[in-house]
């Protein structure tokens, strides 16, 4: 195309014309300390580094999130604005933030990038929104919740040092709120927005999700690996322990559901209940069931798996009775994951990161955790406050506590796939979904889940029809 032409014909100069450029953009990698991810996030960096070298740039910044650790919330994100503003309000014009699975073409960036006016404030990103309102925003735009526009993380988004600054301000004035982190890209959107004072996001079509590997990135700044980890062969059937907490309430209309779907995935199975029932069979651990959280029954399946489980079944994990899941597909991804590191494994949420808190992995997807996290767990003093007491909070209290960091796999999700935006489904294969409200659960399964709609090369599944759910 003329495009390219153009820049052959200039390729001697561009190292020159790029010379300042590359060293304003402050690279920032979402990165997280268990060793299969930490080694995903150096190599990205070594690349970006490789590709600024290669062009005969000056290198950039690239910081790993995981590192500034001073922070248990940096992984939030608002919370080092101050510190950037500092260190690099100065000297750079732009900060780029992607995941450890972004693909990014420096050149490529840098032209993107060019096209925006430095000294503005801007908030750039492949633009996600709502086609209906849904829990994990709190139903936010309830009018019209294809209005509001938030990034999505796996294709990079970048801001500009004015903004940045301007963050940092405001955040020295008006502390973060200590609250819930639940959708963090959503929460970054409509705190950058300030209801209409600040910038909305700018969509920026180079900013991509595709794989890599796709006809459809030729335009492309940044792509996506998209495709479920596996790390030489999936776990053993038998090497994954599987315990369903319910209750005698939902026997009849819940436990069916596991038992048309996923159940056949598992070879170890416990159904935990308040009420024993041998139909199931159910096992009446002797915790009362309770109308809120289910800490007791947590803590008392945690002790069962390891005193009455065979000590060579490395993993177990927990779910409620309405999670649908994989475990087909949870098999390749521990394969990534070493059980004689303390793992625990699942969808990440923050609770009052603003001010100290702590982060937890939020038990409706699924909670995934080593025998060896859970050996930690126990020997540590570290129990519910009461029987009802959020689970999966305690543990993320519980495990802050004892330094032992949760490892976010997005794969896993708390709500229903109709909660979630469609282009950013459509980069995943996930390993759970939660909920049976409004949803026929049976065909929910069978459509995003099942193995027999095993992954063909270009992501779609056979069977139902994706869209329709």
């Amino acid at each position: 195309s003329g495009d390219k032409d153009c820049c052959a014909a200039h390729l001697p100069v561009m190292p020159c014309s790029f010379k300042m450029k590359l060293k304003g953009i402050l690279f920032v990698i979402q990165s997280q300390s268990n060793s299969f991810h930490s080694k995903r996030a150096e190599d990205l960096k070594r690349d970006i580094l490789k590709q600024a070298e290669d062009l005969g740039k000056e290198l950039p910044k690239v910081l790993l999130i995981h590192q500034i650790d001073r922070h248990e919330g940096a992984w939030t994100i608002l919370p080092l604005m101050k510190d950037f503003s500092l260190t690099y309000g100065r000297n750079s014009s732009w900060i780029f933030f992607c995941e450890e699975d972004t693909r990014i073409q420096v050149v490529k960036l840098l032209e993107t990038l060019r096209r925006f006016d430095k000294s503005k404030e801007w908030f750039l990103g492949k633009a996600l929104y709502d086609e209906e309102s849904t829990i994990i925003h709190h139903y936010a735009f309830a009018e019209n919740p294809t209005v509001f526009k938030f990034p999505d993380f796996a294709a990079g988004w970048a801001l500009s040092i004015p903004l940045v600054n301007k963050l940092a301000k405001k955040l020295k004035s008006e502390p973060l709120k200590s609250d819930f982190t639940i959708d963090l890209k959503h929460e970054i959107a409509l705190y950058i927005w300030q209801k209409g004072e600040g910038p909305h996001l700018t969509p920026v079509p180079e900013f991509c999700t595709d794989d890599v590997n796709s006809y459809k990135v030729d335009h492309c700044a940044t792509t996506f690996s998209n495709f479920l980890p596996l790390c030489g062969e999936p776990v053993n059937k038998e090497d994954v322990f599987v315990a369903v907490k319910t209750c005698q309430k939902f026997h009849g209309d819940r436990i069916p559901v596991v038992k048309q779907t996923w159940e056949r995935e598992a070879a170890l199975i416990e159904y935990y209940s308040d009420y024993a029932d041998i139909s199931i069979p159910t096992i009446d651990l002797g915790v009362p069931n309770t109308d809120r959280g289910h800490c007791g029954k947590t803590f008392a399946i945690l002790e069962r798996f390891l005193n009455h489980t065979s000590p060579r079944t490395p993993w177990l994990v927990v779910v409620d009775d309405d999670t649908l899941i994989s475990i087909f597909r949870l098999r390749k991804l521990l394969s990534c994951y070493d059980p004689n590191e303390p793992v625990f494994l699942g969808e990440r949420y923050g609770y009052g990161l603003g001010t100290g808190g702590y982060s937890y992995i939020t038990g409706g997807g699924g909670m995934v955790f080593s025998r060896t996290a859970v050996q930690k767990l126990l020997a540590s003093k570290c129990r519910c406050y009461s029987m009802d007491a959020p689970d999966d909070m305690v543990l993320g209290m519980c495990f802050s506590g004892l330094g032992i960091p949760i490892t976010h796999s997005p794969l896993f999700h708390q709500a229903r796939p109709m909660d979630y935006p469609k282009d950013y489904l459509s980069h995943q294969i996930p390993v759970s979904f939660h909920k049976h409200w409004n949803i026929d659960p049976v065909k929910v399964y069978f459509t995003w889940l099942a193995p027999n709609t095993e992954e063909s090369h270009n992501g779609k599944k056979v069977g139902y029809n994706r869209e329709d759910l």
